[in-house]
């Protein structure tokens, strides 16, 4: 079965963390070893995660991975190497049983999240379903996301924020989004490096700026969330994708601390329950 949803979210923040695709093996297990390294000394509990194939690349010229099979494999060796949970994205219902067999978590990519059929198939899964907030969607609408999901009697849903469209090549994000879908009962994660993107704003490739990363997840803890979600890279600028939104792996520590020691002060001080609030509304 795998893990169950009350396992990884709690006390503490979860982090989702890896590079934005699976370049290499080689690569692939030396980033889940770090970053299990990271996450240890920090005191954080871990999911990897590394996209088999990316659909929603910018040209059909940009990589997009290994591919289902040769992905999962990798990704198997991760969980059986550092014992840690994995995630990646599901794009078709097709690749959504095979993915299951070895994803802990499946993600439906922001520009999927309406897709019913999809969102169905994860959850018959019995896995847990990442739903990644549109870059065109309200808050709002992720409530009708999360009771895709319950249909099927799956309740192990939590869902990601990752900004909201302000123009072309831009996103911006409205930290009320947070609170709003905790509201709806499930845990809620801040994707801090895809919030900093510009989608196609480099002509063939998504630009981005990793600076503003610690500015807008030292926000996101701030507001009372379950997780952070942060695509993270030992070389981000020779990256084969979200080189520039990616951490470098280097900063990933000093940002740990910092966050976990925000989410502490909130925690103590009761404000994750703030949300109850909402939910009377």
């Amino acid at each position: 079965m795998g893990y169950f949803i009350n396992e990884l979210f709690g006390e503490k923040l979860l982090l989702i963390a890896g590079p934005c695709v699976i370049e290499s093996e080689e690569h692939v297990m030396m980033m889940a070893g770090e970053l299990k390294d990271i996450s240890d000394r920090v005191g954080v509990k871990l999911v990897f995660k590394a996209s088999f194939d990316k659909a929603n690349r910018t040209s059909v010229s940009s990589y997009r991975g290994p591919g289902l099979e040769q992905g999962l494999k990798i990704l198997s060796r991760v969980k059986q190497k550092y014992d840690l949970p994995v995630l990646s994205d599901v794009h078709e219902v097709s690749q959504v049983e095979e993915a299951a067999q070895v994803l802990d978590i499946l993600q439906i990519p922001a520009f999927l999240s309406r897709q019913t059929d999809l969102i169905v198939a994860a959850g018959k899964t019995g896995k847990i379903v990442n739903i990644k907030k549109a870059q065109f969607s309200a808050p709002e609408d992720l409530k009708n996301a999360v009771e895709k999901v319950y249909s099927t009697g799956n309740k192990q849903v939590c869902l990601t924020e990752r900004g909201v469209s302000f123009g072309y090549n831009r996103l911006v994000v409205d930290m009320r989004a947070l609170p709003i879908m905790r509201s709806f009962g499930v845990p809620v994660i801040f994707d801090g490096t895809h919030s900093v993107q510009e989608p196609g704003g480099l002509g063939k490739t998504t630009g981005g700026d990793r600076r503003f990363v610690p500015y807008l997840c030292r926000a996101a803890v701030a507001t009372g969330i379950d997780g952070l979600f942060l695509e993270v890279h030992d070389d981000p600028d020779r990256a084969k994708s979200d080189g520039p939104n990616m951490v470098k792996l280097a900063e990933l520590e000093q940002l740990l601390k910092t966050l976990t020691e925000i989410d502490r002060v909130v925690r103590s001080a009761g404000c994750h329950r703030d949300t109850e609030a909402l939910r009377k509304m």
